[in-house]
């Protein structure tokens, strides 16, 4: 039964998830700001967050930063629709996904049974998979233990830019677009994905070139898309 952790200090929004996820066979651990979410992930074992953005305390900005530090557990950010530069902040410092308040409860079970598919097929949950090692220069994945490394230094990726990275180098020099690169990771229809994609893409530069500015490996062809140029 994976446990999720729901964190908003709105108690009202976190029963209601809790009723939904609950209904579906998780387990829900609750908590009402930042601080608090911390202190649960160390005593308790959990496979994936829900954190609203604006907390008192400990925000979901700053606790989705102090989680990445030591875990890569998926994290779905709930925020206001006024709030789309810290919905863009969240996915920039780790998150996976994000929801828009008010949302369909429905939608969140989706999202996060969703994650946590790819969370498991990364083998994050101890889990065997079977994979190949692909190289492009001196950019390395072994998609047998899902370790990612640049001339031999590891690379800490979330699921979702882990699987962005194999896609476009398994496909080195072929161009992708937006809403194919979307539609091939989320496994869903691309509406409104420039801003997800983008920032998982700036994201997976910043770790992987030493100059995002001038990538040597993720490449971004205008009004057309991104690829992994051959090396």
């Amino acid at each position: 039964m994976p446990s999720i952790l729901v964190c908003d200090d709105d108690k009202q929004i976190v029963e209601a998830i809790d009723i939904y996820l609950t209904g579906e066979g998780f387990q829900v651990i609750k908590a009402y700001d930042g601080f608090q979410a911390l202190e649960l992930l160390e005593q308790c074992p959990v496979d994936l967050m829900i954190l609203d953005v604006m907390m008192p305390g400990l925000d979901g900005i700053r606790t989705t930063l102090k989680v990445r530090e030591t875990s890569s557990i998926p994290i779905i950010i709930l925020s206001a629709k006024s709030e789309d530069t810290d919905k863009i902040l969240g996915l920039n410092i780790g998150a996976d996904d994000y929801l828009t308040k008010p949302f369909n409860p429905l939608e969140l079970v989706a999202r996060v049974k969703s994650q946590l598919r790819r969370y498991t097929q990364l083998g994050n949950v101890s889990q065997q998979s079977l994979g190949q090692l692909y190289r492009c220069g001196g950019l390395q994945i072994n998609d047998d233990n899902k370790e990612v490394t640049v001339d031999g230094a590891p690379i800490k990726l979330t699921p979702i830019e882990y699987n962005i990275l194999l896609l476009l180098v398994k496909n080195a020099g072929k161009v992708f677009s937006i809403d194919e690169i979307y539609q091939q990771i989320w496994n869903e229809e691309a509406i409104g994905a420039d801003n997800t994609v983008a920032v998982h893409i700036r994201h997976i530069r910043e770790k992987i070139e030493i100059n995002p500015r001038e990538p040597r490996y993720l490449k971004v062809v205008w009004g057309v898309g991104y690829k992994i140029e051959k090396q």
